[in-house]
C-alpha cells in the first residue's frame, strides 16, 4: 500500500513545471541526455572499429592463404568467387566478390593494423583504396582526419586531383610532407591552388558567361566553394563596398581566414587577368589594412582569380607590391588526372638522388 501511495504521489508531479521551475531537474535531464548521446557515439565508434578490424582480418586471411601456395590448389583461380558463394551461404549479404577483393586490397595497402584509423569509416577506405599512388592515398587519409571530411567531400577532392595540384607547386620534400602531414596552412601562399577547380559552379566552359554569373554560382554553392578553398575560410560577404572619397568600389567576395587570422579578398575575372586588376586589388588591400583590420588581425590577403594569366606579365605586375597579393587561375572542369600524375612523377624522378 505504501508503495502504491508513493506511486500515486509521483504521478501528481508535473514534469513541465519541474522543468520550468527547478534548475536541478533541468540539469538532471541534460546529464541523462548527454549520457545517452555519448553512449550512442561511443557505440558507433566501437562498431566502426570492429568492422574495420573484421575487414582487415578477412583480407589478411586471404593473402596468407595465397602466400602459402594454396592459390595453386582447386580454389586457386576462383578463390574470391568461391569464397563469396560460401560466405554468402553461411553469413548472408556483404560478401560479394568485389567486397572481398577490397578487403584483400585493404590488408595489402595497410599491412599493419595500427596504421588503420578508426576515425574513418569503411566507406572512406573504399575511396582511398582507389588511389594507386601510396603518397596520394596517405595524403587524403591525413586530410580526412584533419578536416573531418565526409565521404562525398573525399570523393570530390580526389576527383579534382587536389593532391597533384598541391604537390606540383612544391618540391620533393614538400610532396613527402604533404603525404605525411596533410596540407599545412602556415603562410598566405599556402592557401593558393593554381588552378582552383570550380566544376560545381555548373557553367559550361564553352558558354559565354558574365563575372556576375560566376559569382552567383559560387555563392549558390558556397559549401562546395569553401571545400575547394581549403581549411580556415569563413565567408563574410559578396560585393563588399569600399567607399573612397566620392567613389564606391566593390570586392566580389570577402572571407576571413581563421588560421592565418586575416581577411581574404577575392576578385573574379571571366577572362585573362590584366595588370590593372592587380593594381585594383592592391587598392582594396590598402583600404582593408587602414579601415577594416583590427589590431590583432594580420595583413589582408588578395587573390585575383581569372580564367587565364600570363606568368611573365603577372611577375612584373606583382613586383614591388608589399601586400600579400596573388594571381591564380580557375577552371570550370575537372583537370586531367593522368596528366597531372605524370607531371608529378616527372618531378619526383628529376629530384630523386
Amino acid at each position: 500500500m505504501e508503495g502504491n501511495a508513493m506511486k500515486n504521489d509521483l504521478t501528481k508531479i508535473s514534469p513541465v513545471s519541474l522543468q520550468a521551475d527547478d534548475s536541478e531537474y533541468a540539469r538532471l535531464v541534460s546529464l541523462i541526455s548527454d549520457v545517452w548521446e555519448n553512449a550512442r557515439r561511443n557505440a558507433a565508434i566501437t562498431v566502426n572499429k570492429e568492422l574495420l578490424n573484421a575487414n582487415w582480418q578477412t583480407g589478411r586471411y586471404i593473402v596468407e592463404f595465397e602466400q602459402h601456395g594454396n592459390v595453386k590448389a582447386e580454389y586457386g583461380k576462383q578463390l574470391l568467387t568461391n569464397l563469396s558463394k560460401d560466405l554468402t551461404r553461411l553469413k548472408g549479404k556483404g560478401y560479394s566478390r568485389s567486397n572481398l577483393f577490397n578487403m584483400r586490397l585493404f590488408y595489402v595497402r595497410f599491412p599493419k593494423i595500427q596504421t588503420v584509423s578508426g576515425q574513418l569509416t569503411w566507406s572512406h577506405y573504399l575511396e582511398l583504396l582507389k588511389c594507386d599512388d601510396p603518397l596520394e592515398m596517405q595524403f587524403y587519409m591525413k586530410e580526412c582526419i584533419n578536416e573531418g571530411w565526409k565521404v562525398r567531400e573525399l570523393k570530390r577532392q580526389i576527383s579534382s586531383s587536389l593532391f597533384q595540384r598541391l604537390a606540383l607547386s612544391t618540391d620533393k620534400e614538400g610532396v613527402l610532407m604533404l603525404a605525411n602531414e596533410g596540407h599545412q596552412v602556415m603562410k598566405p601562399a599556402d592557401i593558393i591552388r593554381d588552378p582552383f577547380v570550380l566544376e560545381f559552379a555548373g557553367l559550361p566552359r564553352q558558354k559565354q558567361y558574365k563575372e556576375k554569373e560566376l559569382e552567383d554560382a559560387l555563392k549558390a554553392n558556397m559549401e562546395k566553394f569553401l571545400l575547394e578553398l581549403g581549411r580556415g575560410f569563413a565567408f563574410i560577404g559578396r560585393q563588399y563596398i569600399i567607399p573612397i572619397g566620392a567613389r564606391r568600389f566593390k570586392v566580389d567576395l570577402v572571407f576571413y581566414h581563421t588560421i592565418l587570422k586575416c581577411y581574404v579578398l577575392i576578385d573574379l575575372k571571366r577572362a585573362e587577368i590584366k595588370h590593372g586588376d592587380i593594381g585594383q586589388m592592391n587598392l582594396y588591400l590598402n583600404y582593408f589594412k587602414n579601415e577594416i583590420c583590427q589590431p590583432d588581425d594580420n595583413p589582408p590577403v588578395g587573390i585575383v582569380l581569372g580564367a587565364r594569366k600570363d606568368e611573365l606579365l603577372m611577375e612584373y605586375a606583382l613586383q614591388g607590391i608589399d601586400n600579400q597579393l596573388f594571381a591564380a587561375r580557375y577552371q570550370l572542369y575537372l583537370p586531367n588526372r593522368e596528366e597531372l600524375q605524370s607531371q608529378l612523377n616527372l618531378l619526383l624522378d628529376n629530384t630523386r638522388d
